[in-house]
């Protein structure tokens, strides 16, 4: 097989976009520059940056005009939300929550992941505008978590990969559901509505067999998304229910594929070769178009976007959100006003606490009340080290932050609250994990 100097630039980043911890990093990183510049000289510029506004206009008159961080909150993010809903309905349809008994540990332990945390904060905030941010610690950052878990290599069994990250998920899913029912804004019910109908042309298209990308895009896009930004209710709604319309059956079984694919081989290796000429015949190239037709009947649309996205949103979306979000000026806040409020330990102790205390507390009650069992691998010592590894809460934390508070002093508290709780969880879960055996 003949290498061309772009296979050989293109490689390193192929091979790293293909590791599961290299997204985490990236992200990381971006966490880091956003901090940097947020406390650099160019502070001003940094903040103003996204508060230009970006729209179209016709005739005269503004339309969807909004700043460019809304654009990457309310736009770029549902692509993030479009790819959990994927994750999500894949998991249901055959992975890890698909097993009711089996789904039922993680599902628990999500759950309590996002009571406790959530009790903690109202404790501590029950009145005022502070009250609102009650949803921020219920959050569990996937990537950064599970890229944690990944630094630990082998000494991590693979069913507690699996537990996080259908923690992580169903975690998703209640954080989705809580944007949805507490953090909209006034409702178009006009709009809503046609929303919903869009949404039922992509289920229409699913149920009549429709197997285009194309069309969901086009109607999820044009439709679904920007009926429900007009809507009042937060368009990444409309991204995870999007997501759930798109088709996860296949057309060809496997041991049907496999046997058309053998009988392609079979026909391409008795055709006439053509080894002196750098082209197919025509009867190679009629081969080789089933040969791809079959594979993509073979491959379920669902599967199909998300592996596709994944790397994309892991690698631009994310990062250009931690970016837009992650930086806090720390060199000009007051320490006094930091803590007039108990914002920043709400927070705070909502993901660290609230994570280990929710998450072993009601996985251990899941297990007394014979409801699921603890895998093999698990103990109440490695759980409580994935429990503190869910209380890294960035991403979905920090975007809980910008609809809970208008006020910037209350945005800035939370976003010290989600780091230190983030850095201090990460390290004492890697800690605790670390000390498991090969």
């Amino acid at each position: 097989m003949k290498i061309y100097p772009i296979d050989r630039i293109k490689r390193p980043f192929v091979k790293m976009m293909k590791e599961e911890k290299s997204g985490s990093l990236v992200l990381g990183f971006s966490i880091l520059v956003a901090f940097a510049l947020a406390n650099s000289p160019w502070h001003e510029q940094y903040h103003l940056f996204f508060e230009h506004k970006l729209g179209f206009q016709f005739d005269g008159k503004p339309y969807l005009e909004y700043t460019i961080s809304e654009w990457i909150n309310d736009g770029l993010m549902a692509m993030f939300f479009f790819v959990v809903g994927l994750e999500l309905k894949r998991e249901i349809v055959a992975g890890e929550l698909s097993n009711i008994r089996k789904a039922m540990l993680p599902i628990s332990a999500a759950i309590g992941g996002m009571i406790v945390p959530a009790i903690i904060y109202l404790l501590l905030n029950p009145t005022g505008e502070v009250h609102s941010g009650w949803g921020i610690p219920m959050a569990t950052d996937i990537a950064l978590a599970l890229g944690v878990l990944y630094l630990l290599g082998n000494r991590i069994p693979l069913v507690l990969k699996v537990f996080l990250t259908a923690l992580a998920i169903v975690d998703d899913l209640g954080a989705v559901l809580v944007i949805a029912f507490f953090y909209t804004s006034n409702i178009s019910f006009l709009n809503l509505a046609l929303g919903f109908a869009f949404l039922m042309l992509m289920f229409i298209g699913n149920r009549l067999g429709v197997r285009n990308l194309f069309y969901y895009a086009i109607i999820g896009i044009v439709g679904v998304w920007t009926a429900f930004l007009l809507s009042g209710i937060h368009a990444t709604i409309a991204a995870v229910l999007a997501a759930f319309m798109i088709p996860a059956e296949v057309r060809i079984k496997e041991g049907i594929y496999v046997a058309r694919i053998k009988k392609h081989l079979l026909r391409f290796t008795h055709t006439d070769p053509n080894d002196n000429i750098p082209t197919l015949t025509h009867e190679q190239l009629e081969i080789l178009e089933r040969v791809n037709e079959d594979t993509k009947r073979a491959m379920p649309p669902l599967q199909k976007l998300e592996h596709a996205m994944t790397p994309f949103v892991n690698f631009v979306v994310l990062p250009i959100f931690a970016l837009a979000n992650a930086g806090v000026t720390v060199f000009n806040i007051d320490v006094d006003t930091l803590f007039n409020t108990n914002v920043a330990i709400g927070v705070g102790l909502g993901l660290i606490l609230g994570k280990l205390f929710g998450i072993v507390g009601f996985s251990w009650l899941a297990v007394k009340l014979k409801i699921s069992s603890f895998p093999k691998e698990m103990n109440l010592k490695n759980l409580a080290g994935l429990a503190l590894l869910a209380s890294i809460g960035f991403t979905m934390s920090l975007f809980i932050t910008q609809l809970a508070f208008s006020h910037e002093e209350y945005k800035t508290q939370a976003k010290i609250g989600i780091f230190v709780a983030s850095i201090l969880g990460g390290l004492l879960g890697y800690l605790i994990l670390r000390k498991q055996p090969k």
